[in-house]
C-alpha cells in the first residue's frame, strides 16, 4: 500500500471507498475502526470513524479471533449468507425507501436514484419470511413475496419497516 501524505487527502464515493474498506481487511489485519481509519487516511482516503462503522456494516464485515491473535475484521466470502439484523433493515429502509406499493404477490420499493440497489441488497440479507427474492433496477425494487403472504402484506411490512405511513396498491 502507498502511504500518502495529509496534504493528499482526498474524498471518495461511497462504493469506491468500501472496495478500498475490503481490500485493506483482505490485505492485512484491521482490529479496530480507529486503525481502519488512519488505514485509509494512508491510502489518500478521508473517512470517519462513523463513516467506517456504517462502511463494515453495509459490507457484512465481521470481528473475529484468530488463535492467539486479537480480534480482526473479515469479510465473509459469501456475505449475502449472512444474515443482516433488522436493525440494520430499518436504517437502509428509512434512510432509502420513499414509498411503497403492491400488486399481486409482489411489493413495489421506490427509492432515490441509483439508490435501489443498495435496499435490494439489503432486503435480500435480511432473512424476513416475507422476501423471497428482489430485482432491483436504478430506482425500484421489485420484492417478490410468498403466495400465502401476498404483496399487500410485504408492501405494508415493508412501509413499517421504512417509516412510512402505510403503502397503496394490490
Amino acid at each position: 500500500m502507498n502511504v500518502v501524505d495529509d496534504d493528499a487527502q482526498r474524498s471518495v464515493g461511497k462504493a469506491q471507498r468500501q472496495h478500498l474498506v475490503q481490500r485493506i481487511i483482505e490485505g492485512q489485519e484491521v482490529t479496530s475502526q480507529a486503525q481502519l481509519v488512519e488505514l485509509l487516511a494512508a491510502q489518500g482516503v478521508h473517512a470517519t470513524q462513523p463513516t467506517v462503522s456504517r462502511d463494515l456494516e453495509e459490507l457484512g464485515a465481521l470481528k473475529v479471533r484468530s488463535p492467539g491473535a486479537e480480534s480482526r475484521y473479515a469479510i465473509p466470502a459469501l456475505p449475502r449468507e449472512q444474515v443482516a439484523p433488522l436493525d440494520h433493515l430499518r436504517r437502509i429502509l428509512g434512510e432509502w425507501v420513499v414509498e411503497v406499493v403492491s400488486s399481486g404477490v409482489i411489493a413495489v420499493v421506490h427509492t432515490p436514484p441509483g439508490c435501489a440497489h443498495v435496499v435490494a441488497s439489503a432486503l435480500d440479507r435480511s432473512g424476513i419470511r416475507e422476501v423471497v427474492g428482489t430485482v432491483a433496477g436504478d430506482d425500484t425494487v421489485m420484492v417478490v413475496a410468498p403466495e400465502e403472504i401476498g404483496g399487500k402484506v410485504l408492501a405494508e411490512r415493508l412501509s413499517e419497516l421504512a417509516g412510512l405511513g402505510g403503502s397503496d396498491g394490490d
